[in-house]
């Protein structure tokens, strides 16, 4: 394997990564009766369609039928990939839905 095709294979493994964890968001706003793509806006809001977004939420499930996520694996999985803004909009929804 040649360099230009590691880092192309390095790339796509990151990218695959970061789906995983829009799609982590995205069922936990639906098992938690919320819009990811207006949390999303209100976390980014410069920035006008996610298309990543658009795309994995195709692959949310009914809230019936999903595993349960945690609010603090959640925010785990936004910090790693650098998600601070959108981590902050997450932790105000728990901490409203707390009250």
């Amino acid at each position: 394997m040649n360099k230009k095709e590691m880092e192309e294979q390095i790339i796509e493994s990151y990218r695959q990564d970061e789906d995983m964890m829009i799609l982590v968001f995205a069922q936990w706003c639906t098992n938690n009766e919320q819009n990811p793509e207006e949390l999303y806006r209100r976390a980014y809001p410069a920035q006008q369609n996610n298309e990543r977004l658009q795309h994995v939420l195709n692959l949310v499930v009914p809230k019936e039928e999903a595993g349960d996520i945690a609010d603090d694996t959640l925010l785990g999985v936004l910090s790693l990939y650098g998600n601070d803004d959108l981590a902050m909009v997450v932790a105000e929804v728990i901490e409203q839905r707390k009250r």
